[in-house]
């Protein structure tokens, strides 16, 4: 029997597989397309997925690959200064085209043992108390212990369990993609400049030898989105907004999307559970959706292989819901917000200008931008110390970094007073004895996952903690 089925080889679904590879699970990744995907819709990490990259030891092979950029404009288009003292030791946006990332979390998990099929579209499910079976389009059955369902917004798995997902469909429909343009810089650069005073989806990014990323407005929403758009369509728009195609020819790729906003009404039932796409859809803007499911695979993980190896305690597994869904309700009102920002309409015009001014003040400017990266997200633990629930920025300690001691997967327990112990719990969690000059407390136990589980020196107050997060002392 297979430990647990991923569907779906985008980055939540590769990011999942390494994270249970990290504590040993047999993992086997189905994905239907037989070939990485050469679309690169997403552009980019935010500010928390860097750090997750970093808590693994992987940002090293992201960073060669991408630039770092540290301006305005991630909300809504608003602002012109990235905000300054972020709470994090990596204060940029990381532009890094989407076929990268998948192909460097390919080579993550399959470098730590998961099997990944592709070619393989799994068209049934059905579970029992000890486990679930996945049927493949080619007759294949496999049976595992758990499945999660990673594949994107039209979700096989979400609809074979019959979950709900409520929403508003699109109202509006942008065309993307990747072609040659003949026009010269000077027109395209002026073309651009002109038609953004008034649509802010219109654009053409130059990615070398001719190549450019263009986005415009489609003509209407398609009954059937899942059908690309031709050439002829972006043509077409492109005469309509700027008066000129610029030579379009020679597309790489095509592609359209929505302003839809959906909200799986569960993530999990019983042994079947939903991350990424498949939970949560929203409008592109702010460059969010790539980054909300790598992260909710990076709080999954450790809980599935937990709950695998028996030592969950018990509701872990649920807690993935209770901390995910009102972090993607979130983003989804922000997407929400920012779409009506971005309209031509005169109240919304009215509303951007005055918002225009208010994104000027650093606190409101870095409170956007907080939302937008992700680091402002605190799982609700309790009362408690200020860092109770946040996740832990990286700091400087005596011997190294934090996020050096995290590339296992496992808890940490950052020890600075050298009194305390998890001698029960040493097959879970990480006893470091170090010191930071970043850190104002006596010490902290992190989750796997990064977010703070505790704060104090007292070795009881510690003992009644970690059952909760790491289940029973082994003794």
């Amino acid at each position: 029997m297979v430990d647990v089925i991923v569907a779906g080889a985008g980055p939540t679904g590769l990011m999942l597989a390494a994270e249970l590879r990290l504590h040993g699970l047999h993992v086997v990744v189905v994905e239907r397309e037989p070939q990485p995907t050469l679309q690169s819709r997403a552009q980019g990490l935010h500010v928390r997925s860097i750090e997750v990259m970093d808590q693994r030891g992987l940002l090293e092979r992201f960073l060669p690959l991408g630039r770092k950029f540290t301006v305005g404009g991630f909300f809504a288009g608003l602002g012109t200064a990235w905000p300054e003292r972020l709470d994090t030791a990596h204060s940029y946006v990381l532009h890094i085209p989407q076929e990268i990332t998948e192909r460097l979390l390919t080579e993550h998990a399959l470098g730590l043992g998961a099997e990944i099929r592709r070619g393989c579209e799994l068209v049934g499910l059905s579970q029992d108390e000890d486990g679930v079976n996945a049927e493949l389009a080619d007759g294949t059955r496999l049976r595992s212990r758990y499945l999660v369902g990673c594949d994107g917004g039209r979700s096989t798995v979400r609809k074979l369990l019959g979950v709900g997902f409520p929403g508003e469909p699109a109202r509006v429909e942008t065309l993307l993609g990747e072609m040659e343009l003949t026009a010269s810089t000077e027109v395209l650069t002026a073309a651009v400049a002109e038609v953004r005073k008034t649509q802010l989806r219109f654009g053409a990014v130059p990615k070398g030898d001719g190549l450019y990323r263009v986005v415009v407005p489609a003509d209407g929403v398609a009954e059937d989105r899942a059908v690309p758009p031709t050439l002829d369509d972006f043509r077409q728009q492109l005469r309509a907004y700027a008066g000129t195609d610029f030579g379009a020819h020679s597309p790489r790729w095509l592609s359209r999307f929505g302003d839809a906003t959906r909200l799986a009404e569960r993530y999990r039932v019983d042994r079947v559970l939903l991350a990424g796409d498949a939970a949560h859809i929203h409008p592109p803007t702010g460059g969010q959706g790539l980054n909300l499911g790598v992260q909710d695979a990076f709080n999954l993980g450790w809980k599935l292989a937990a709950a695998v190896a028996g030592w969950a305690p018990e509701g872990l597994l649920d807690t993935y819901q209770s901390e995910r869904q009102p972090v993607a309700a979130a983003v989804l009102d922000n997407t929400r917000a920012q779409t009506e920002l971005m309209s031509t309409e005169p109240g919304a015009l009215a509303v951007r200008r005055l918002l225009a001014e208010l994104v000027n003040f650093e606190e409101v400017n870095r409170y956007l931008i907080e939302k937008i990266t992700g680091i402002a997200v605190r799982y609700d633990f309790g009362e408690g110390h200020d860092l109770l629930g946040r996740r832990m920025r990286d700091v400087a300690l005596k011997r190294g970094r934090l996020y050096g001691q995290m590339h296992g997967g496992r808890g940490l327990l950052l020890d600075q007073t050298g009194r305390l112990s998890v001698s029960g719990w040493a097959d879970r969690v990480d006893h470091v004895v170090d010191v930071s000059e970043e850190l104002d407390v006596p010490a902290v136990l992190l989750r796997p996952d990064g977010h703070v589980a505790w704060v104090g020196d007292d070795q009881q107050d510690l003992l009644d903690h970690l059952p909760r997060w790491f289940g029973a002392d082994a003794g």
